[in-house]
């Protein structure tokens, strides 16, 4: 199984990690960082096939992929 770590303090709430992942699990979250935007959650890591293509276009490089 595959799991999306988000690095909320890095996180700028883009939106292109959500356009780039396959399996949709991607999502606006309701919490804010430090700098005041709404960082991107995994809403189901049970369907993340470990792709890491909202790693690869993220341009904060806020997320990271394990398998």
């Amino acid at each position: 199984m595959a799991k999306v770590n988000v690095l909320s303090e890095y996180c700028k709430s883009c939106g292109l990690c959500i356009a780039a992942c396959p399996k949709k699990i991607l999502a606006v979250g309701d919490k804010s960082n430090k700098k005041g935007y709404f960082t991107i959650i995994c809403e189901d890591q049970e369907k993340c096939i470990g792709c890491a293509l909202c790693a690869t276009v993220c341009p904060d490089v806020a997320i990271e992929v394990y398998k």
